[in-house]
């Protein structure tokens, strides 16, 4: 086993969580830039419309890299655990399964795009207006979902293994020559919306080969052999069954996003739906920090719980929500103080900052309560509990959000879809509580003593 994972069982957790955390935590920060700098440039060079195109077809999207995430950090889980009981043979299967999984992942996005692109996006609210820019953003990305999904998958995996600056490298390296090459497709090749699409596709190719060559070169502690790609229904149904609250989450928030676009077009209109493309990608910008504080417990939880060590599992989960919650704290004040600020990097227009920065104050009200609510289900999900994870996964968004969304608006216009946000941080806070004062002392005990009424993944 290479040292990168043998760490993840001696190293002093503060050390340790910041190793792992702050390469986790400046690659999700690069990745959010670039996303927002994307914005930056389609609202410039082509307007709000295109915002608006980008805000329909990013649910699309979203359900891609949502299968990605679950096989991703599923496997993930397994592979920790595994790497923390000293099988490195069972790790290299899971593995090899991931890979099989992948490509079945790509051909099914790849087959999307010639035949249900239009019928979807009309679906999910695309205007005649809004429709054109939608179709030029997402084919690309269709055609290039193999790269996505190998890039957004081997990212957990390399993250399990606890190399966690090649895992940063390999989120920098395609946010940095997104940023470089969307002006030229945008600008300079006159490409539009579709040169943002294109500039990513290239972006996420680039990075598939370093990652390819990673494993290759004999770089990771799991070995890539041809037999593991054979698929064995035990060992996806595990990955799947963990990975499982992680595409709940992906996939509730694609359809937090088409039930946001459906009333913004209802109650409001198309400049409303751009209004929220912006907006949204600020929201993103904010919680990635706290995403990457969980990417960086959640292998060292795992191989700990492996190795039964459980006051190392302890301190790093009680070090892991005080940090967690010092970062919401600071997304709070500036949210409430800046969101004029924010909205001017994107437009010049009074009205969309105005619009923005209201929406924005809103829906951050709460945004200190959003520290615990990422950690909880998280450490649920790098125990293997595949119940508790998806719960606390599908709360905020599927069980609060979504129906706040599509109830609220009916009394009080487009401000019912900024005030469901605040209210379903509050009522998912409340329950992240009750779960982890219930299961106060489920990280002390050994997988025997566990409580019968969650379902712990059997090992493949």
């Amino acid at each position: 086993m290479k040292q990168q994972s043998q760490r993840l069982g001696t190293q002093p957790i503060p050390k340790l969580l910041a190793n792992l955390s702050i390469p986790a935590m400046i690659g999700m920060f690069v990745m959010a830039l670039y996303n927002v700098i994307d914005t930056l440039f389609i609202a410039r060079g082509v307007g709000i419309l295109g915002v608006s195109g980008v805000s329909i077809g990013f649910p699309v999207m979203m359900i891609l890299m949502a299968i990605s995430a679950a096989v991703g950090i599923g496997g993930a889980s397994v592979i920790s655990r595994l790497l923390g009981e000293n099988k490195a043979e069972e790790a290299n299967e899971v593995f090899g399964n991931i890979l099989f999984t992948i490509i079945i992942i790509s051909v099914i996005g790849f087959v999307s795009a010639f035949t249900f692109l239009e019928p979807m996006l009309t679906l999910f609210g695309a205007t005649e207006n809004i429709l054109p820019y939608a179709k030029d953003y997402l084919f690309p990305i269709m055609l290039g979902s193999i790269f996505f999904s190998f890039a957004f998958t081997t990212n957990s995996i390399i993250r399990s293994e606890g190399n966690s600056r090649f895992a940063m490298i390999t989120m920098i390296i395609p946010a940095v020559l997104n940023i470089i090459l969307d002006p030229i497709f945008i600008f300079g090749l006159d490409m539009g919306v579709q040169g943002a699409s294109v500039a990513t596709v290239i972006s996420q190719a680039s990075v598939s080969v370093v990652v390819l060559f990673y494993f290759l070169q004999g770089r990771s502690s799991l070995q890539l052999y041809t037999a593991y790609l054979k698929p064995k229904f035990h060992v996806l149904k595990e990955v799947i069954s963990i990975g499982m609250p992680a595409f709940i989450r992906q996939v509730s928030g694609s359809g937090m996003m088409i039930a946001i676009n459906l009333m913004l077009i209802k109650f409001g209109g198309e400049f409303e739906v751009g209004v929220f493309g912006i907006v949204q990608k600020l929201s993103m910008f904010t919680i990635m920090p706290m995403i990457g504080v969980l990417q960086g417990m959640q292998p060292i939880i795992g191989y700990n719980y492996g190795a039964k060590q459980y006051d190392r599992l302890k301190e790093t989960i009680l070090l892991g929500m005080k940090v967690v919650t010092i970062i919401s704290a600071g997304i709070f004040v500036l949210m409430m103080a800046f969101p004029e600020g924010l909205m001017q990097i994107f437009t010049g227009d009074k009205a969309t900052i105005e619009t923005g920065a209201h929406a924005m104050r809103i829906m951050f009200a709460l945004a200190i309560l959003i520290g615990a609510q990422v950690v909880s289900g998280g450490l649920y999900q790098a125990l293997g509990m595949a119940k508790p994870a998806l719960i606390l996964s599908m709360a905020r968004q599927v069980l609060f959000l979504i129906p706040l969304v599509l109830i609220l608006p009916h009394f009080f216009g487009v401000t019912g879809v900024w005030l469901a946000f605040p209210i379903s941080d509050l009522l998912s806070f409340i329950l992240s509580i009750v779960f982890l004062y219930k299961d106060r002392t489920l990280f002390f005990k050994s997988k025997k003593d566990l409580p019968n009424r969650y379902e712990t993944a059997p090992s493949p």
